[in-house]
């Protein structure tokens, strides 16, 4: 176990590694929900493109990506949800990024 920069802790389970002890407990329980079928194709850590690198006056400058902490189906829509316990000022610019882009409501959890 160890310690974020939020203090959050981390952790180093048999599932993987896992940002928080919420981010965890969250897992378990779409884990459960998708073994009863209440929803299907459940994914860890996605990456989202929502800006792509490009060149500037010959300068490469790096894309911005986002990396959703769950991606599932549920009665035919993809929910795109993130786990989350302190919301910073960079989460809040890719969160709006990232929903206008994908045109998908992040679900914060």
């Amino acid at each position: 176990m160890y310690f974020s920069k939020y203090h959050a802790k981390k952790l180093d389970t048999p599932d993987g590694k896992f940002d928080s002890k919420k981010e965890y407990q969250r897992w378990c329980e779409l884990k459960l929900m998708e073994k009863a079928g209440q929803i299907k194709d459940l994914k860890r850590q996605v990456k989202y493109e929502i800006l792509p690198k490009y060149e500037l006056n010959g300068k490469k400058i790096r894309g911005i990506s986002y990396v959703a902490d769950f991606v599932y189906e549920k009665n035919g829509s993809k929910i795109v949800e993130d786990c989350k316990g302190f919301r910073t000022p960079v989460y809040k610019i890719k969160k709006k990024m990232f929903e206008s882009k994908y045109q998908i409501e992040l679900k914060e959890s």
